[in-house]
């Protein structure tokens, strides 16, 4: 049965693609821990921390949707290989002046710049090089590797910092990106592939205003690619919400060390999101995507709402009296509910992640993938701006539980929404 989920690695070039996309993601997101480790050490001050993560968000803001028109009308295999030579390039820059903390803001906002161009090139390529009938597959193992990515970058960040410390640890994630170009330099493109949109003529305000316009006509005009879209900037603010409420969530619900949340949270979700994506894969194949998708919503809703009773559930009577005859390290404790639950999501977001993409791959041209995906770019960064801000002081306020039920409720209403329209 796992033939199915990898299906699309049978295909040398889409192999390639997925290996340049994971070292890649590895190398970005131990930067990103590295650096604000770094800023912290610098400074002792949480602003400074704030400083590193604007310098990842903003660019997204301002670039995003410019560089899905650019991509659109250039080579995106060049364009791959460009950007990750020119990210190594820059760490081993950062690497000399990471002691200066100007430096390592300017450094960290001009990568952060250049995935912008990375981001709407890389997505894009899947329906080029993979036949429909594995896009799924595919989409499976580019989630899996996305979030993968996430939970390596997280477990090696610190010791990969203390071994090696700050300047060699940077000049080693250069060589992972300039791994990243090699494996993209591998990538065979199909003879024939359609031509970049309008090569002849200049970027100019008014064409990509126009671009802009047609892409955003195509999103709101084309249901299923609307729906699929508004889907992926949901998934993606969720986990920005659920990582601002997780230290609040880990002190006062679990009362556990904050630093044991990513450890004990991002490791089953990224485990739930590989498994989710092999049962969509092999088992749920012939079910519609957009039901997999309200399928993950409704699970979702579930999986948030039950995180605030996890204290609940160990102070059972029955918990208490299965505790007397197991072995202390398999007794049920408010950890294990929380880590079930974490795998649980992690298992929802593939179902709506994974049909997702692959929507929006099969609706829409070689010519407009660019533009949509740097637009969700720009939309996921300007629609967690607020919650992101707004979250933290309501957890404060009202306290993580409650801001957990609403999220659920939201979720789950947008799940109805979706059962009834």
């Amino acid at each position: 049965m796992t033939n199915r989920f990898l299906l699309a690695l049978t295909n040398r070039s889409f192999l390639f693609l997925f290996l340049a996309e994971l070292v890649s993601q590895i190398a970005m997101n131990m930067m990103n821990f590295i650096l604000i480790l770094v800023a912290f050490t610098l400074t002792t001050s949480n602003t400074a921390v704030s400083g590193i993560v604007l310098s990842f968000t903003i660019p997204a803001i301002f670039f995003g949707i410019l560089a899905g028109v650019y991509v659109d009308r250039k080579n995106k295999k060049k364009i791959l290989l460009l950007t990750n030579i020119l990210r190594g390039l820059l760490l081993v820059l950062l690497a000399f002046v990471h002691e200066k903390l100007l430096f390592v803001y300017a450094i960290s906002f001009f990568i952060a710049t250049i995935t912008q161009f990375f981001i709407p090139a890389e997505t894009p390529m899947i329906p080029i090089l993979v036949k429909k009938d594995a896009l799924l597959s595919a989409n499976a193992l580019f989630g899996l590797a996305l979030y993968g990515s996430l939970l390596i970058a997280y477990a090696l960040s610190g010791p990969f910092l203390i071994f090696f410390g700050s300047r060699n640890a940077l000049l080693a994630l250069a060589v992972l990106y300039f791994i990243g170009a090699f494996f993209v330099v591998c990538i065979r493109l199909p003879k024939a592939i359609p031509l970049p949109r309008k090569p002849g003529i200049k970027l100019t305000k008014a064409s990509i205003v126009g671009e802009v316009k047609e892409a955003l006509s195509h999103i709101l005009q084309i249901r299923e690619v609307s729906h699929a879209f508004f889907l992926l900037v949901l998934s993606q603010v969720l986990i920005l919400i659920i990582a601002v409420i997780g230290p609040g969530y880990a002190k006062h619900v679990l009362h556990i060390p904050i630093n044991q949340f990513p450890l004990y949270f991002v490791t089953p979700a990224a485990i739930g999101m590989g498994i989710g994506a092999m049962v969509l894969t092999n088992y749920l194949d012939k079910v519609s995507k957009k039901k997999s998708a309200t399928i993950g919503l409704f699970i979702s809703a579930v999986a948030l709402y039950l995180l605030q009773y996890g204290s609940i559930l160990s102070q059972k009577a029955f918990v208490h009296y299965l505790n007397t005859y197991l072995p202390g390290i398999l007794q049920i404790t408010i950890l294990h509910s929380m880590v079930v639950l974490a795998f649980i999501l992690g298992l929802a977001n593939a179902l709506i992640f994974v049909p997702s993409n692959t929507i929006i791959q099969e609706q829409t041209s070689d010519t407009l993938r660019g533009k949509i995906y740097g637009t969700l770019n720009t939309i996921v960064a300007l629609a967690s701006l607020l919650p992101v801000i707004v979250v933290g002081s309501l957890a404060d306020i009202f306290g993580v539980p409650l801001v957990l039920t609403v999220l659920a409720i939201t979720v789950a209403f947008i799940g109805i929404l979706r059962l009834i329209f």
